[in-house]
């Protein structure tokens, strides 16, 4: 399947061996109903110009690529910050949410529905639907409410209903389930708009096109502000949009490398983490064939970040087959690191970063001696107003 960023998969819904349709039969027919409604959408130039438009007048893209100066000149690396936490809502999310909102609205669904962890997903869908006219539900599970309580009421004052879940870990992992029981219960009038590149296909292909936009702007705005491409795209991976979306902009450029960093948490030896290609295994979760963290018998294992966005046990399975091919090289960084990463960033950049990039940054924070005059761009996704009560109670600051 050629798609519209260019990329191809080997057979349909896969990306090699990773992704799928692992869903139930009741879902199968609304998701085959999507992909249509998606790839005639992609050729449909009245759809794809109405995005743009609101991409650019309501979204505020493109958004910009910033040199940190202060930083690059500290660390003797030229590092390019792509800044999607000066897009509406704060963070990347709004561009897939937009897309598929108005994908729903094209077919007829008047329903949406939404899982978040950080709550940033969440605020970006329900402000698609405000602005449609939609119902709008959110699933958020009770851990998550609890350290991302201002994007809760960003959603509720958006018009959106917040359901919270308080089975399992009370995390993204759980949230996604509610509301795939409810997408199956209210197949016929819901659009169920899925937050990351994981899921059952369409999904991973559909999020993955809304997002690359990013890439696709980045490119062209290194090219023209650093004369050259970079050495390095940075990014953090939780399910993994914000990585693939940047990345997608570099595949074909074997010059470049593609670094997502995964939570570490507390560290890989403590278990405590959730670095699902790092230290994970081939499994299936939440409708396709990924790597996932499991036990031995197979059961899916609980997480830890420090990050609510990070913190799932599984990831989009193009990312799969990215670590597989070695195209790109997934690492991991600790809580610990990424707070430090907040800090250094505020302290030098005067930008408060969102907890998710934090980790990116941790990771070129540490690697800096190797990375001496290269180029390096970070996918800085989001901002970091919603993480002020964790980061202030994990500093002692409250």
């Amino acid at each position: 399947m050629v798609t519209e960023a260019g990329t191809t998969t080997e057979r349909r819904g896969y990306f090699g061996a990773y992704g799928g349709q692992y869903a139930s039969e009741l879902l199968i027919d609304v998701l085959n109903a999507i992909e249509t409604a998606f790839l005639e959408a992609c050729r449909d130039p009245g759809f794809q110009s109405r995005l743009r438009d609101l991409l650019q007048h309501y979204v505020g893209r493109p958004t910009p690529i910033y040199r940190a100066g202060r930083l690059s000149e500290r660390l003797g690396i030229a590092l390019y910050l792509k800044r999607e936490d000066l897009a509406h809502t704060g963070a990347h999310k709004i561009n897939n949410a937009l897309g598929q909102v108005l994908l729903a609205e094209r077919m007829g669904r008047r329903r949406i529905i939404a899982e978040t962890g950080a709550g940033m997903h969440g605020v970006a869908t329900a402000t698609a639907a405000a602005m449609l006219g939609l119902e709008c539900i959110v699933y958020m599970g009770s851990e998550d409410i609890r350290r991302q309580n201002a994007n809760v009421q960003r959603m509720r004052l958006l018009g959106a209903e917040v359901r919270a879940v308080d089975t399992g870990s009370k995390t993204l992992k759980d949230a996604i389930n509610e509301a795939m029981r409810d997408w199956a219960a209210n197949v016929d009038t819901t659009f169920y708009v899925f937050g990351t590149v994981a899921g059952p296909h369409p999904f991973p292909l559909m999020v993955r096109e809304f997002q690359s936009v990013i890439g696709r702007e980045a490119r062209l705005q290194m090219l023209e502000m650093a004369g050259s491409l970079p050495s390095h795209v940075v990014a953090c991976v939780g399910g993994g949009s914000n990585a693939m979306g940047i990345f997608v902009g570099f595949l074909e450029d074997a010059s470049v490398r593609l670094i997502g960093v995964e939570a570490g948490g507390h560290g890989l030896a403590t278990g405590e983490h959730a670095a699902t290609l790092v230290a994970g295994t081939v499994g299936v979760l939440h409708g396709a064939r990924t790597y996932v963290l499991q036990t031995l018998d197979g059961q899916i294992r609980e997480t830890h970040s420090i990050s609510a966005g990070l913190d799932y046990p599984g990831v989009g399975p193009e990312h799969s087959a990215l670590k597989d091919s070695g195209r790109a090289h997934y690492v991991t960084v600790t809580d610990q690191e990424a707070l430090e990463a907040f800090q250094t960033l505020a302290r030098f950049e005067g930008i408060l970063p969102a907890l998710e990039p934090s980790h990116a940054l941790a990771w070129i924070l540490r690697e800096a001696s190797s990375l001496k005059e290269s180029c390096v761009l970070m996918n800085l996704s989001g901002r970091g107003d919603k993480d002020m009560p964790t980061v202030l109670r994990a500093l002692g600051m409250e």
